[in-house]
């Protein structure tokens, strides 16, 4: 049980340390993916960026305007954004930057690390949980240990180096 507690308690410090780590990898690694999306090619980096604008309702890494910096947006010279940063309320939207208000404002990077983090707590709670019940039954053993020994109809199985 005791390798056990230790056990859990370095994975909450890692998690811990994860909860900061993350914030700076996944602006460097969104980063990298930006620049890298095709539109018109569904290859995973693609199709992973319009799912997450998509779901959490964001565009580019701060804003929509970031797009502008892209490969993508300079090869297509049509002054849009992808379609996944169009919001669901807006019918006709095109991507165009032209109309900003059928776009998404908020940036995805930080919905993303607030996700990351907020999936990280759940696991730390988890984690403690876990070190607590472990915690519980070691000081319940202890408890029945010392309960057993001062209890007289208590024998030892071993006296005198013989087994009674």
């Amino acid at each position: 049980m005791g390798q056990c507690g230790i056990t859990s308690s370095k994975t909450v410090l890692v998690f811990l340390n994860l909860i900061f780590w993350v914030e700076n990898e996944v602006d460097r690694s969104i980063q990298k993916v930006y620049k890298t999306y095709n539109g018109t090619n569904p290859d995973a980096a693609s199709r992973a960026i319009d799912y997450v604008q998509r779901q959490l309702h964001c565009c580019g890494i701060h804003n929509y305007s970031d797009w502008e910096n892209t490969d993508w947006f300079k090869e297509t010279k049509n002054q849009s954004v992808p379609l996944s940063c169009c919001r669901e309320s807006a019918s006709n939207c095109n991507g165009s930057l032209a109309h900003p208000s059928d776009l998404y404002a908020e940036g995805c990077e930080a919905l993303v690390v607030k996700k990351l983090q907020e999936i990280m707590m759940h696991v730390i709670w988890a984690a403690l949980a876990f070190a607590a019940i472990q915690l519980l039954g070691m000081l319940c053993a202890c408890i029945v240990l010392c309960r057993r020994s001062r209890d007289p109809a208590y024998e030892l199985l071993i006296t005198g180096g013989t087994y009674a």
